[in-house]
């Protein structure tokens, strides 16, 4: 029954890229909004989260805004879907200017321009990072983590839908250190997200105000190799229209604590996402069980 499932869904996902590649943007971007509207109708539990989310992330005071971010951060990752599927055929080296807005501090450009030189770039799942990655790999190659969908058909069939020259993305099983500390000493860019909860494996970090599991290989890299490290977020603006901005990297003495200098780094970063999701909530993946660290014991 699994294979036969495993199946379906390849069959539907082939005549969804076969619809998707014959219809217009504005159509496309029209049926995304469609199917996002019919699966925040029938699945409950993930409308549930998404809304609980928002509601402890104090971004929503009542049920009724919650319910209405939440609706709109289901449209909004259907259109990222449908953008950045598109993107192969609107965005190109010669004129992905004319699509993007750079806001980017002037230390972090002078980083990513300087050939040769590594950087760590650390976002979450936030406005639309696909398309941001493919922009800045026209400036320089980019390298990024994936997780291996359950259905490896369709796994496959969206890999080679997501090959890109200067994009590459390595399964999260193979990204161990090495692969990582390599990018780094290509000079390239190390394109990170930091919102998913990393279990045992983390490290509990305030995220609106709430300690959640968070990933400390970023943090790590900075210390171990003294590449640049730095947030950055592309916000999406208007069809295929996007504003990429970076502040300033992180500048992080050593203290010799390892665990106390992981901390505070990846507390500046987690502040900074904040930032970006109060002024634009609705671009951001409430859908995803951030806070599962349990509450402390009343005793």
């Amino acid at each position: 029954m699994k294979k036969l499932r495993h199946l379906l869904e390849y069959a539907a996902a082939r005549f969804g890229f076969f619809l998707l590649d014959r219809i217009s943007l504005p159509a496309a971007i029209a049926l995304g909004r469609r199917l996002a509207d019919s699966w925040y109708f029938l699945n409950k539990s993930r409308r549930q989260i998404a809304k609980e989310n928002i509601l402890k992330a104090k971004i929503a005071s009542t049920d009724s805004e919650a319910n209405r971010i939440a609706r709109d951060s289901l449209r909004h990752f259907a259109v990222l879907a449908v953008e950045y599927l598109k993107a192969e055929n609107v965005l190109n080296e010669g004129n992905w200017k004319e699509h993007v807005e750079l806001d980017v501090s002037p230390e972090t450009m002078a980083i990513i321009r300087e050939p040769g030189r590594g950087i760590i770039l650390v976002s979450g799942h936030f406005g639309n990072w696909e398309v941001a990655a493919q922009i800045l790999s026209y400036i320089k190659p980019v390298a990024g983590i994936t997780r291996d969908m359950n259905n490896p058909y369709t796994d496959r069939l969206m890999k080679q839908r997501k090959q890109r020259d200067r994009y590459t993305l390595t399964p999260k099983h193979d990204a161990g250190v090495d692969r990582l500390l390599s990018v780094l000493k290509k000079g390239e860019i190390l394109a990170l997200l930091i919102d998913q909860h990393a279990s045992e494996r983390g490290m509990p970090v305030d995220f609106f105000g709430i300690p959640a599991s968070t990933h400390t290989s970023p943090a790590l890299l900075h210390l171990i190799t003294r590449a640049p490290i730095c947030f950055g977020y592309c916000l999406r603006t208007g069809p295929m229209s996007y504003k990429f901005k970076a502040v300033a990297p992180i500048i992080h003495k050593p203290t010799g604590n390892r665990q106390h200098d992981v901390h505070t780094i990846l507390e500046q970063l987690n502040h900074e996402l904040e930032n970006a999701i109060r002024q634009n909530p609705e671009q951001y993946l409430w859908a995803h069980r951030r806070w599962k660290i349990p509450p402390p014991r009343v005793s």
